[in-house]
């Protein structure tokens, strides 16, 4: 059996961050490793936890999520974070697909087969969002 694939949430908002473990819970392969509520947070826990897989809010008071990918793919290159909010895709802030992000998800369609289906596309080169 392989290890499971850590995850940790980075949202200001508590309710999505219980339903994203709510989802990691049904997702074979993965697995919780931990929360944080801002950017300065969600570096300082990649930094100590070391994810495989960061799911990021954009729109966070302090810092961005999409500044905070920046920082974490550039020091973390191994690290593959997606970005979620509520925008339309074709409403994504400008720098969210050149952040270091693989991929975009709606909160609205947050889902098991859609984190799959993402953590498999992620290394296709193409920003993808769903």
């Amino acid at each position: 059996m392989t290890t499971p694939r850590s995850v940790l949430v980075v949202d200001d908002q508590a309710p999505f961050r219980l339903a994203a473990r709510a989802v990691l819970r049904r997702l074979d392969g993965f697995e919780f490793a931990g929360e944080a509520s801002s950017g300065p947070e969600a570096i300082e826990l990649v930094d100590t936890l070391h994810p495989a897989l960061v799911l990021m809010d954009i729109n966070m008071p302090d810092m961005s999520g999409i500044e905070a990918t920046r920082r974490i793919t550039s020091a973390h290159p191994d690290i593959t974070v997606i970005l979620c909010s509520t925008h339309d895709a074709s409403d994504l802030p400008a720098g969210a697909a050149s952040s270091g992000a693989v991929a975009y998800v709606s909160k609205e369609r947050f889902a098991a087969d859609t984190l799959l289906r993402l953590w498999e596309e992620r290394d296709s080169g193409a920003f993808v969002s769903c």
